[in-house]
């Protein structure tokens, strides 16, 4: 079943294609952000295209429009972002609002959550999570993840970079609480707004995804190589893993000007003139790379930085986790569980600064202050489901970590 373009607005689901019951089941997200329009076109074409040349599909294919009312209005959002609402509290306080109390992303939260436990009800794994962005200015496109094996092995078949740690600095994105689920979650950023080419980039990031999945055969799929080489050439053949080592916060109210001509993945060095935030210059406090700068009125975030990481540093991450490190920090002092089976630990301030972020990182654990003197850490390897993807081609695969 496929929705057409002018039917937008009527539909939550793009389209549903299902064929064989031993396959994947396959959710592919477009416009969460309703200035982000690529994404759910280029669902819409890679969904006609595979009826029209009838491709013969294995499990199921989903396409879900996110902001559907946004994406009309072409604004990121109406009255609160969508992006950042995919929490358990927040998700339970919105449930129990009057019907007349719903905000229209409210609204948008509990179709998308209500069309997807259908979807994990009816449907059989193995499940991926794909959700289409865009960003403000121009950029190479990239992968965001959270740093679960299962995400960096899937991630690393495509010849892009791969961006970890996001949901460090983000609080409630939909792929976060995908992710605490224990599924794989990837997040692709294209390109620009309204560049064509982020929708070539999102339709070739589909296909080989359907591919890599097992949804599809490559056999099947006409010029399959060359929607490799067309992700490979827009990314000028960067497949590096990088790092978020910073982000600016913009509050409410606050006034906001990004400099002029910056891409994600320039270098700038310390005390490069980055913006004007409230009428102050903002310096780039090291050197770094700057990454999604915000070139547009709606937005949280004035721009992150980010670092390459090390292909060691990737390896002993590796080792360290598969030989159940983490399992031992509990004995250190200023240690605690919050929740074991989440994986969920309570760390005081003084033994985070002494242990280091990094190596917290190495293990898989991901932090958010609750108060002066304690950090939450959480791990998205305990919740992993890594036993429904062990049978793919790529888990099995050591090249692909």
């Amino acid at each position: 079943m496929i929705t057409t373009e002018n039917q937008i607005g009527k539909s939550r689901t793009i389209g549903h294609l299902k064929g064989g019951k031993n396959g994947p089941t396959m959710i592919f997200f477009g416009g969460i952000h309703g200035n982000e329009p690529s994404g759910e076109k280029a669902i819409q074409e890679v969904f006609l295209k595979i009826e029209k040349e009838k491709i013969p599909v294995n499990g199921n294919i989903y396409g879900i429009r996110g902001n559907v009312a946004a994406l009309l209005a072409r604004e990121r959002f109406l009255d609160r972002d969508l992006n950042r609402l995919w929490t358990d509290e927040k998700i339970e306080k919105i449930k129990a609002k009057a019907e007349n109390e719903l905000l229209n992303e409210d609204k948008e939260l509990l179709s998308i959550h209500q069309v997807l436990s259908a979807i994990l009800k009816t449907a059989s794994g193995p499940f991926y999570f794909i959700d289409f962005h865009t960003t403000s200015s121009k950029t190479l496109p990239f992968i965001t993840i959270n740093d679960a094996l299962i995400n960096r092995k899937f991630s690393k078949l495509f010849p892009v970079p791969i961006i970890l740690g996001i949901e460090e600095y983000l609080e409630g994105p939909l792929l976060s609480f995908i992710n605490e689920q224990g599924y794989l979650s990837v997040g692709f950023e294209s390109g620009q707004h309204t560049a064509r080419e982020a929708v070539d980039n999102s339709i070739a990031f589909m296909w080989l995804a359907l591919v890599y999945g097992g949804a599809l055969k490559s056999k099947d799929v006409n010029g399959f190589e060359g929607h490799y080489l067309q992700l490979q050439n827009s990314a000028k053949e960067n497949a590096s893993f990088f790092e978020i080592i910073y982000r600016h916060p913009i509050g409410t109210g606050d006034k906001f000007d990004m400099l002029p001509g910056f891409k994600s993945f320039d270098v700038v060095n310390k005390g490069k003139i980055l913006a004007e935030h409230n009428d102050k210059a903002v310096l780039a406090q090291q050197k770094s790379s700057i990454f999604m700068p915000l070139y547009q009125s709606q937005g949280e975030d004035g721009y992150f930085l980010i670092r390459k990481t090390p292909k060691f540093a990737l390896w002993l991450s590796v080792l360290l986790r598969k030989i159940r490190m983490p399992a031992l920090l509990p004995i250190l002092p200023g240690v605690s569980w919050v929740d074991k089976e989440k994986g969920t630990l309570l760390v005081n301030e003084r033994t985070a600064r002494f242990m280091a972020k990094p190596l917290f990182h190495l293990l898989g654990y991901r932090n958010r202050v609750i108060n002066k003197s304690e950090i939450l850490m959480t791990s998205r390897e305990a919740t992993a489901k890594n036993r429904m993807y062990s049978g793919t081609w790529w888990y099995q695969n050591k090249k692909s970590v």
